[in-house]
C-alpha cells in the first residue's frame, strides 16, 4: 500500500515540489555560508519524492543552525511551508486527497525549519 501512495504521491505533486526542494539546495550551496541548508534542502528532497513509510525526527539545534534556519525563514522558508500548506488544503477539499493532504500539511511543519530534522 505504502508503494502505491508514494507513486499516485509523485504523480499528484511529489515530483514537482522534491524538484524544487533539488532547485532551491543547488542554489543554496552556491553560498559557502548556505552548504549546510543546502544539503538538508536535497534531504528534504529526497523524503519529498518518496513519503510514504519514512518518519522524522526532531534532531538538537544549536546556535549556527538557528542562525541558518532564520537565514532559511527569510529567503524562501515561508513560501515554502505556505505552499505546502496551500496544496494540503486543495488536496483536503476530496474526500480520496485527505492523506495526501496530512502529508502536506506535515511537510509544511517541517520545510519552514528543515536544519531541525532528521529524514530517515
Amino acid at each position: 500500500m505504502k508503494v502505491l501512495g508514494n507513486i499516485l504521491w509523485i504523480i499528484f505533486g511529489g515530483l514537482f515540489w522534491a524538484i524544487s526542494s533539488f532547485i532551491a539546495g543547488a542554489l543554496w550551496c552556491v553560498t559557502i555560508i548556505g552548504i549546510p541548508v543546502g544539503l538538508q534542502l536535497f534531504k528534504v528532497g529526497k523524503f519529498v519524492i518518496w513519503p510514504f513509510g519514512k518518519t522524522v525526527t526532531p534532531q538538537k539545534v544549536t546556535g549556527f543552525k538557528i542562525f541558518l534556519n532564520i537565514l532559511w525563514i527569510i529567503f524562501g522558508g515561508i513560501e515554502s511551508a505556505i505552499g505546502y500548506f496551500l496544496t494540503g488544503v486543495l488536496f483536503c477539499i476530496t474526500i480520496i486527497g485527505i492523506p495526501f493532504g496530512k502529508q502536506y500539511f506535515k511537510m509544511a511543519r517541517f520545510v519552514l525549519t528543515p536544519l531541525g530534522y532528521g529524514f530517515e
